[in-house]
C-alpha cells in the first residue's frame, strides 16, 4: 500500500509489529541524491514511503531517469540512502551496511540483462548463488533448482550453455537463478526490456506464477505499462516522488 509519510520517527516496535502482521517492506522518507558535477545535487528520490505485504506483487512504473533502479538498488542494500528507514522482513537494512550473504540469501535479483556465466552449464547458472556460498554439500539446492526449471519449462536446456539460448529462454534462466536461494523479496529490474512482446509476455506470466505458487514478495519497475499490468498494485515514480 501507498500512504501519506508523517514528519516523524517511526519506532522500531511499530515496524516489529508490522512484520508480525505479515509486512515485507516498508519504506519511511527516502532520500536519495548524487551530485551533478556542477556543485549541486540531482534528487533522484523524495520522501519515498511504501509498504508491501508479504506475497505482495507490486510494479512501479517511470520514465528512464525517473530513479526507479535508485530505488531498486537502496531496496536491494547495493547502496544506502542519504536519509529515511528501510525494514525488509522486521530487519533494519539502513541501520548499518548489511552483510553480503543477508542480500544474498533474501533478495533475488532479475536484472535487464541475464548476466549468465557464459562458461557455465544452464544449471550451474541457476546454482551460482548456492554455489558461490554453501559450504558442503547442495543437494538441497539442487533439488529445488530442478523443481524452479520444471515450473519454468526448460529442465530440458540443463546441460546447454548460454550462447545456445534465445532471448526467452536466457530470461528463464535468470528468473530461475535469482529464486533457487529461495528469497524473500525478488526485485526485478525492467525484466523484460530486451525481449520480443512473445518472450516478455511469457516472462510476466512467469513472475505472476512464482508470486502465487511460490508465494515469492515480488517488486518490479518497469517503463511497460503491458508488463506492469501483471502485478497487483502499481504505482509511479516521477521526479523522485512516488504516487
Amino acid at each position: 500500500m501507498f500512504f501519506f509519510c508523517p514528519v516523524r520517527a517511526i519506532g522500531k516496535l511499530e515496524y516489529l509489529c508490522a512484520k508480525e502482521f505479515g509486512m515485507m517492506i516498508q519504506l519511511r522518507n527516502i532520500e536519495k541524491s548524487f551530485p551533478d558535477g556542477k556543485n549541486h545535487r540531482n534528487h533522484l528520490l523524495r520522501g519515498i514511503c511504501l509498504e508491501a505485504e508479504k506475497g505482495e506483487f507490486i510494479a512501479i512504473m517511470g520514465a528512464s531517469g525517473s530513479g526507479k533502479t535508485t530505488l531498486l538498488s537502496i531496496l536491494g542494500t547495493l547502496i544506502q540512502p542519504d536519509s529515511g528507514s528501510y525494514f525488509l522482513d522486521g530487519q533494519d537494512m539502513t541501520a548499518t551496511p548489511p552483510d553480503m550473504r543477508i542480500r544474498n540469501r533474501f533478495i533475488g535479483f532479475i536484472f535487464q540483462e541475464h548476466r549468465l556465466m557464459p562458461q557455465l552449464s544452464v544449471q550451474d547458472n541457476i546454482l551460482l548463488p548456492a554455489l558461490a556460498y554453501q559450504t558442503g554439500t547442495y543437494t538441497a539446492q539442487e533439488d529445488y533448482a530442478e523443481r524452479l526449471m520444471e515450473l519454468t519449462g526448460i529442465s530440458s536446456l540443463a546441460k546447454r550453455y548460454p550462447h545456445t539460448l534465445s532471448g526467452g529462454e536466457a530470461g528463464r534462466v535468470a528468473l530461475c537463478r535469482s529464486l533457487v536461494m529461495k528469497p524473500k523479496l525478488l526485485l526485478a529490474d525492467e525484466p523484460t526490456g530486451q525481449l520480443d512482446a512473445d518472450n516478455a509476455k511469457q516472462i510476466t506470466s512467469l513472475l505472476s506464477r512464482v508470486n502465487k505458487e511460490l508465494e515469492t514478495t515480488i517488486l518490479m519497475v518497469t517503463h511497460s505499462a503491458e508488463t506492469a499490468a501483471v502485478a497487483q498494485k502499481l504505482f509511479t515514480l516521477k521526479h523522485g516522488i512516488l504516487k
